[in-house]
């Protein structure tokens, strides 16, 4: 008798998801709790287990489909999996080469979350070697190609279009691209977004991780970045505002007596914002060490659910991409985000004289229905306060 492998149950605010990758094919054999198919969501990627051990009889659901809670994936027929004789070795290794060349006269194919990662990097099916099964790409061809493109010849297009000729390529949006264009949209039409800026010296905080960074290292096992300085330095403003720790529902504020904090993360499939709760009481090696778990988690489609929803405020650092100054936008139902951007030497006067400092653009956007113009400056003047006088963070003045 078969066993069904059906959608496991999405979580409430997710209706349907999309099967991206199947890593198994009919007429293999599979072991139980290996993962055997991808299903995104708007959020999350989802991991489909086998939920016994036998050869995968038939797919019900090809990549693309579209897929509810419960929906019928695909049949196993349980059964314990065969071991390999040693006399067979010479055989099967015959049948691999010949499998091998059938395979190198297939035309190169790709998964949906493969097609959509070789189109951000600006390549096509044909730009890149194949090596899975049956021509499959795999998402570690994508990068070798790239590797190749990159060390190609002066003068060559970093692209698979040909020069001269007028080429388009339409693409289907991935369920987090699509999902992150509504939220953008909607949060630009209903909120009444304005941008406030200052700028923070940052030759403190850089002083103060040189002097430490090797025994915070040994002691905690992570680095010491500027990211945690930030967080905490907004939890202590947040104390101070509580507007702009709040956020509207309907006719009511809701003001929220815990301090969640979101971190934007750039991955291939887009933006994510997972959110460190209770940050304002988390050490700055917690903190370190949460961020990091995020970042890791989040390029490869691990984070759940929970840590995707809810926040209080979110920070966004451009700088590590370059950007000297941008206006962040509000993540819903959020009321506020601040940006922090790239780090550049400029003079400044110091005590009456020009000197030469580390200087960082800060951004605050902020939801003007909810915080006047004067909290919001007043906001990012403290966030100032405790990044040149990193001190105060700990002493909470």
């Amino acid at each position: 008798m078969n066993i069904a492998v059906t959608t496991p149950m999405l979580p409430e605010s997710v209706a349907d998801a999309t099967v991206v990758t199947w890593h198994k094919q009919a007429g293999e054999h599979v072991i139980k709790n290996e993962n055997l198919v991808d299903l995104e969501t708007d959020k999350v990627v989802l991991e489909v287990p086998a939920p016994e051990t036998g050869v995968l009889k038939e797919i019900l659901q090809p990549e693309g489909s579209v897929v509810t809670a419960q929906t019928p994936l695909a049949n196993i027929q349980p059964g314990k999996t065969p071991a390999i004789k040693k006399t067979k070795a010479k055989k099967l290794a015959t049948k691999k080469n010949k499998a091998d060349n059938e395979t190198k006269s297939l035309p190169p194919h790709a998964s949906p979350s493969v097609r959509h990662q070789l189109h951000a990097k600006g390549l096509s099916e044909e730009d890149v070697a194949a090596t899975g099964e049956k021509g499959r790409i795999l998402k570690q061809d994508v990068e070798h190609g790239l590797k190749q493109t990159r060390s190609a010849p002066a003068g060559m297009p970093a692209h698979s279009f040909k020069a001269g000729e007028r080429e388009e390529r339409r693409v289907p949006m991935t369920r987090l691209r699509a999902r992150i264009a509504e939220r953008l949209q909607q949060v630009q039409q209903t909120a009444a977004i304005l941008t406030t800026f200052n700028e923070v010296d940052m030759q403190a905080v850089i002083t103060l991780r040189q002097q430490h960074k090797e025994q915070f290292a040994k002691t905690h096992g992570v680095k010491l970045g500027f990211m945690s300085f930030f967080i905490r330095a907004a939890c202590e403003a947040l104390k101070k505002f509580p507007e702009v720790n709040a956020s509207i529902d309907g006719a009511d504020i809701v003001y929220h007596g815990y301090y969640d904090i979101g971190v934007a993360v750039s991955t291939e499939r887009g933006l994510v914002v997972p959110a460190i709760p209770n940050a304002d009481q988390l050490s700055m090696a917690n903190i370190e060490k949460q961020i990091i778990d995020f970042g890791q988690r989040a390029g490869s489609g691990k984070l759940t659910m929970e840590e995707l929803t809810g926040g209080t405020f979110t920070i966004s650092n451009g700088g590590v991409f370059g950007s000297l100054l941008s206006t962040p936008i509000i993540n819903p139902p959020q009321s506020a985000i601040l940006g922090m951007h790239k780090i550049e030497k400029r003079p400044v006067v110091v005590d009456d004289e020009v000197v030469v400092r580390p200087m960082m653009y800060l951004a605050l956007s902020y939801d003007h229905r909810l915080i006047d113009g004067q909290q919001a400056v007043e906001f990012l003047v403290t966030i100032k306060k405790y990044i040149e006088d990193p001190a105060q963070i700990l002493l909470s003045l």
